[in-house]
């Protein structure tokens, strides 16, 4: 299965695809199934398909060698007179994130790298953070002071934080959080904690990521499906 490292130099695409209905959801997780089964890209690594819960949609977790390969993809004619044109019939939104992993944090019981998979049972929350370029690093840097207090979560497995480097369809600089919770309602309690029953820490990290972000979203995510080039 594949796994977040921020030490294997891989390019990390995060492909946000939202709709409006479920219909339009399952048709695009067999779109995107029938790409990841067949795929054979030079420099492709893994591909790992996520079903949208909070809102119709869905999410490509996409791990490249190299940003080269990545626009060898994009200039080709299936990608461009195929894939696009019929993931553009499905959608109302469509979000191509190229982003580099600068750090993981796991609960303890998590073992030694960050895994994802059908196989395991997170309820997974990708939010889109975004800021201006002068302050990516810092948003990251308050992102990964968050382990002092995070771990500590009940329902909490995993975060990782993802610094952006350029997108299509979407303008300007960004951060990604992706993280994996025990279930759905623990993330839900956690992010609905009142200030006042919040610890210290974490009301510091809050307040210095609400003068940084000028804007953000969030989708909660089942993986339904993977497939690396290694199988």
């Amino acid at each position: 299965m594949p796994v977040i490292d921020p030490d294997n130099g891989y390019l990390t695409v995060v492909n946000l695809f939202s709709t409006d209905t479920e219909e339009k959801q399952e048709r695009l997780i067999g779109a995107m199934r029938e790409i990841v089964d067949t795929a054979a890209f030079p420099g492709w690594i893994s591909s790992t398909v996520h079903a949208g819960i909070e809102k119709p949609g869905t999410a490509n977790f996409i791990q490249w060698r190299s940003g080269v390969d990545l626009a060898a993809r994009y200039a080709g004619d299936e990608f461009k007179h195929r894939t696009l044109p019929l993931f553009g019939e499905m959608t109302t939104a469509i979000r191509l994130l190229q982003t580099e992993v600068a750090f993981t944090l796991r609960h303890p019981e998590q073992g030694a790298v960050t895994e994802i998979s059908p196989d395991r049972d997170d309820y997974t929350v990708i939010e889109v953070m975004r800021v201006a370029p002068e302050h990516r690093d810092e948003v990251v840097a308050v992102l990964a002071e968050a382990q002092d207090w995070l771990v500590e979560t009940p329902g909490f497995r995993s975060q990782t934080a993802l610094q952006g480097d350029r997108a299509q369809g979407m303008d300007g600089s960004f951060v990604l959080s992706y993280s994996q919770w025990a279930s759905r309602a623990a993330y839900l309690t956690f992010r609905g904690t009142d200030p006042e029953h919040q610890s210290p820490r974490r009301r510091d990290s809050h307040a210095t990521l609400a003068k940084l972000v000028t804007a953000s979203d969030w989708n909660g995510y089942r993986v339904i499906h993977t497939r690396s080039a290694a199988a």
